[in-house]
């Protein structure tokens, strides 16, 4: 999703570790409280279709269940699902505390209580007014509730050495040379086969053959360093 504004918002946390947030703005807030209505109204009417034929007792039993989901469907989501409802999800984003921390069932039963607050006098006006006089726009539940809502950062991918079979090393390394071996086969994937031998022909002194077999030399020399054996 493009971000037109940087929304960046930088912390760091008791241990020193520094992180850094984009808070989620109106528009993509908006988007994913539509779809969480349009998800509440497929409950509602699935709900619905058994309690007809309950009578009163079915009504009134829809009525309840009505009363809780509209309260704690969210919350559930945001504690048990990493902050995110399914809105939330389908727009990337999800509910944290203003430390990055996760979110906790006090905060978001707070912040979800206090939206008669943001509807106030009508269509979220307070709650709108409240986001777009802050840098993180956070609405009144959010700035009570000590919460945020931000982009949800892709995981990282952590590099993997290509495919080979471990083969100890031909000569004593030192670390950086260690380094250096893992950081080429980790990053090989990303070059051209004629930059990968170009490279790897280096070391041909070394591990022997022709730059092809370096390239896949390397990669063995790379997995064994990394605790594989055969």
């Amino acid at each position: 999703m493009t971000r037109l504004l940087d929304t960046r918002r930088r912390i760091e946390t008791p241990e020193g570790v520094h992180l850094e947030m984009s808070a989620a703005g109106p528009i993509a807030r908006g988007w994913a409280w539509a779809i969480d209505q349009i998800g509440r109204g497929i409950i509602y009417t699935g709900a619905a279709i058994p309690a007809v034929f309950m009578g009163e007792l079915g009504m009134g039993l829809m009525l309840v269940f009505m009363f809780l989901t509209e309260w704690f469907y969210p919350v559930v989501f945001e504690v048990w699902m990493r902050g995110a409802t399914p809105g939330k999800a389908a727009m990337g984003l999800r509910v944290v505390h203003a430390d990055g921390s996760p979110v906790s069932w006090t905060s978001s039963i707070l912040r979800n209580l206090l939206r008669v607050a943001d509807f106030l006098p009508f269509a979220f006006l307070a709650g709108l007014v409240a986001m777009l006089t802050n840098s993180d726009f956070r609405r009144i539940g959010d700035l009570v509730a000590g919460t945020v809502v931000v982009y949800a950062e892709p995981p990282l991918k952590v590099p993997r050495p290509a495919a080979a079979r471990p083969i100890p090393p031909p000569i004593a390394l030192d670390v950086a040379e260690q380094r250096a071996i893992i950081d080429y086969s980790e990053r090989a994937s990303s070059w051209t086969d004629d930059r990968a031998e170009e490279l790897a022909a280096v070391l041909v002194p070394v591990v022997g053959g022709s730059p092809r077999d370096a390239v896949h030399r390397l990669h063995g020399v790379a997995r064994w360093l990394l605790g594989e054996r055969a």
